[in-house]
């Protein structure tokens, strides 16, 4: 369902402003995962991340969905809305879980600070990172490119075949993937997705024309 190790728990919010409820609007699901905001990188990697959202996101507008199918505003930063469990195993917990990899805001924090391209700059008030949609991109394709977070190549695994391992290793962080324990109903479609994804970024990096967005910031 969403990101971290205290996936489900619930999460204290901090004291910072947080995004009104009245802007909160309801999005459309789609049957194809949208496009990354990013532009370049390993496209075995970017159609791993579509495929992530595609179990977790799989709306009209995934980088402003809440848990839950809601979307929030202003989509620069983290919402940090504690939106209530209402179904399995959590249900009654509240949980911050937002954008295309619904990301709790404890887990954005750690990863942002750690791969985000951009770091807040020292004069802002909160010390915020950017959470536009191209910042969520880059900051998971950083996060699945480093070999020690995951005990080994997912690019290399992902051009060995290796969907299977790749999404089992990856579904204690992102429990929809089918081993975790909150499978829905596109885990058992998400090997046929990740293959039609594929050809499409395949078809859209031809040879000569990669780009990889972890050597310098967007």
């Amino acid at each position: 369902m969403l990101l971290g190790v205290a996936l489900l728990g619930w999460v204290g919010l901090r004291a910072i402003p947080t995004p009104s409820l009245r802007k909160i609007q309801e999005v459309v699901w789609v049957s194809h995962p949208q496009p990354l905001a990013m532009e370049g990188g390993d496209p075995y990697i970017r159609a791993l991340m579509r495929t992530i959202s595609a179990a977790e996101s799989n709306t009209s507008r995934p980088y402003t969905v809440l848990y839950g199918g809601e979307s929030f505003s202003p989509a620069n930063r983290h919402p940090n809305l504690c939106v209530p469990i209402t179904a399995g195993p959590n249900t009654g917990n509240c949980t911050t879980a937002a954008g295309r990899y619904q990301f709790l805001t404890q887990t954005w924090e750690e990863k942002a600070e750690k791969y985000h391209p951009r770091p807040p700059a020292w004069y802002t008030v909160w010390g915020e990172y950017s959470f536009d949609p191209e910042y969520q991109d880059m900051v998971v394709y950083r996060w699945l490119k480093d070999n020690n977070a995951w005990g080994f190549d997912l690019s290399v695994a992902l051009r060995e075949g290796r969907l299977d391992d790749v999404l089992r290793r990856l579904s204690g962080t992102w429990t929809s993937l089918g081993y975790g324990i909150e499978s829905n109903t596109m885990t058992a479609r998400l090997p046929r997705i990740y293959r039609n994804l594929l050809e499409e970024e395949l078809q859209n990096a031809p040879a000569g024309s990669y780009v990889n967005p972890t050597a310098s910031p967007l």
